[in-house]
């Protein structure tokens, strides 16, 4: 697929600069902590274990799971975004992998989080990604999604420092999402604005059923 390929040059470009550029949000952002602070809660009350970040980019949510406590490893398209993680985060596992085809046995991590990645996959491919999300995690895991919102499709040719980038972003609406979870099997718990205005975003808080 080449949309896939210009995804991973993409972010291999933008590693480093990216890095830098997200170092710390989390930390300066309480909205960002509680949801991640809501998720180790679901994943402890589901009874712990493994715990997977897909499309975990310079690895700062997975290291921040891992201060909480949790089991968390981290998965990315992107070998440039995975060695940088490891390096900046070393006590803490990192491995390069696609969404669309996620190398994890069925049934073997207790949450799954994907923040900002889905925004990279078109709408015909969303229900394969979904899918796999449903097959790893174990009955009753904890889902969290983090997207842009919006009814767009862009193309974006140049970002973080200004090396050419190649990547669409997809900008979707928070039912729209909520129903194709629900068709791959989730129980979608709630769902909430960030940032409403010129840039929102969308959390989805979900669950596997069965």
């Amino acid at each position: 697929m080449t949309w896939l390929a210009d995804t991973q040059t993409s972010y291999d470009t933008v590693a480093v600069d990216y890095a830098a550029l997200v170092r710390g949000a989390i930390t300066k952002d309480q909205y960002l902590r509680t949801a991640l602070a809501m998720f180790a809660e679901s994943v402890q009350a589901a009874g712990g274990g493994p715990v997977v970040d897909v499309g975990c980019g310079p690895g700062e949510v997975t290291a921040h799971l891992h201060a909480l406590g949790l089991e968390a490893f981290g998965v990315d398209l992107s070998p440039g975004m995975v060695d940088v993680a490891g390096r900046a985060h070393p006590g803490v596992r990192f491995e390069v992998g696609s969404m669309t085809d996620l190398a994890l046995p069925a049934a073997s991590v207790t949450g799954l989080i994907a923040w900002q990645s889905l925004i990279h996959i078109p709408d015909d491919e969303v229900k394969v990604v979904l899918n796999h999300f449903h097959r790893v995690l174990r009955p009753g895991g904890p889902l969290q999604l983090l997207f842009h919102v919006g009814d767009s499709t862009r193309l974006k040719t140049e970002g973080y420092g200004g090396h050419p980038m190649k990547v669409h972003i997809h900008r979707r609406q928070p039912d729209q999402v909520s129903d194709w979870l629900r068709d791959s099997g989730f129980k979608v718990e709630a769902y909430t604005m960030l940032d409403p205005g010129e840039k929102p975003q969308a959390f989805v808080f979900a669950r596997r059923e069965d």
